[in-house]
């Protein structure tokens, strides 16, 4: 389904979003890569993710919300430097690893305390997000080893036959992954440098990892 990537058509998301409350699942732009989406809080389509991708159970999924109001629905708390980083960077290609919300099913966190959470920006997922009213698991849109989508054609030639709808936006604009930082340890930690240089990340909260 093609969609406006600055603009998009509401009735397309609204289209995408009964997939994602009904269980399904839905291949999804972001400003890094093009994401798989679902239902945070459906074990089911979780279970489903973790298959599609080829992803051990072990391995926990990171989720995404549609505005920093949402966070508290993802996590028990924010550290003081978590809400730098929200501040600063989100909406924006950064992941922050925070202390869990029981609510959240263990399946997502592989059973750890922890979830990666990110806020995206681009306008069509941030309009499924919203639409939605749920945290959605948002994990790339690719099997496990293999290289994370740019665009929709490279999503949909990975995983078109066992998603039920792909929103084509066109190419991310980054084309890297978020970078990911552990803000519950003390310094914090990158785990994964992507499209915000670790430099830009000491330069909000000071030493790091």
């Amino acid at each position: 389904m093609r969609v406006n990537p600055t603009n998009p058509e509401p009735e397309h998301i609204r289209e995408a979003a009964e997939v994602i409350r009904g269980g399904g699942l839905v291949i999804c732009p972001t400003e890094t890569v093009y994401g798989l989406f679902a239902n945070a809080y459906n074990i089911d389509a979780v279970k489903r993710i973790f298959e599609v991708k080829g992803r051990l159970t072990s391995v926990a999924l990171p989720v995404q919300v549609g505005d920093a109001s949402s966070l508290e629905e993802v996590a028990l708390e924010l550290t003081e430097c978590a809400k730098r980083l929200v501040e600063r960077f989100m909406p924006g290609p950064i992941t922050l690893v925070v202390w869990k919300n029981p609510e959240l099913p263990d399946i997502v966190t592989a059973g750890g305390d922890t979830v990666g959470v990110r806020i995206p920006d681009h306008p069509v997922a941030l309009a499924l997000l919203r639409e939605v009213g749920l945290p959605l698991v948002a994990t790339s849109a690719n099997r496990s080893g293999e290289p994370e989508p740019k665009d929709a054609e490279e999503a949909i030639r990975q995983l078109g036959e066992v998603v039920d709808i792909a929103l084509d936006a066109g190419a991310t604009r980054y084309r890297v992954v978020s970078t990911v930082v552990d803000t519950t340890v003390d310094p914090p930690r990158i785990l994964r440098e992507g499209a915000i240089p670790a430099e830009e990340i000491r330069k909000v909260i000071g030493r790091v990892d």
